[in-house]
């Protein structure tokens, strides 16, 4: 039985808005325990409420503009995240906390936690850059210690 999903928000239609998707995709080819399930919600956050109701739970992937280096990799939950300035989110994490108060409010509780890269561009374009690019595999590596999954790979700076 699957207990933990994760989740890749984002247009890939915006350039670096697409980080979660992608890493959904690179994540496709790595082993990982049958326990795991991986999906791509895109743009359409509210529609991921039943994963909020179905696991124990659920890791998100999501591009966020806190206005660090591009490429800063942020590890967070929903309680964190309400200290934002509003003006710092991007309407995936205002919808991702909307959907975690509505399971919270179905007496669901799934332990949320939300892996934010801050882009360097977002604008039509459906090609990533450089900088996001070269972060999806310490996002995957960061994930794996999130699952605690014993890798011989060192550590993560």
């Amino acid at each position: 039985m699957k207990d933990t999903v994760i989740l890749g928000i984002g247009n890939i239609l915006l350039k670096d808005d697409g980080v979660g998707v992608y890493t959904i995709r690179e994540l496709e080819n790595e082993k990982l325990p049958s326990t795991i399930e991986l999906v791509d919600g895109g743009t359409s956050t509210l529609d991921t409420l039943s994963y909020f109701l179905d696991y124990k739970k659920v890791i998100i992937v999501d591009c966020l503009k806190a206005g660090y280096e591009p490429g800063t990799i942020y590890k967070i939950n929903p309680e964190y995240i309400k200290s934002y300035k509003s003006e710092n989110l991007s309407i995936h994490d205002v919808q991702i906390l909307d959907v975690a108060k509505i399971a919270n409010m179905l007496g669901k509780f799934p332990k949320v936690t939300i892996f934010g890269i801050e882009p360097e561009k977002i604008c039509l374009d459906t090609e990533m850059t450089e900088t996001m690019k070269n972060k999806i595999p310490e996002v995957i590596k960061l994930l794996k210690m999130e699952l605690d999954l014993k890798e011989k790979q060192g550590n993560v700076n």
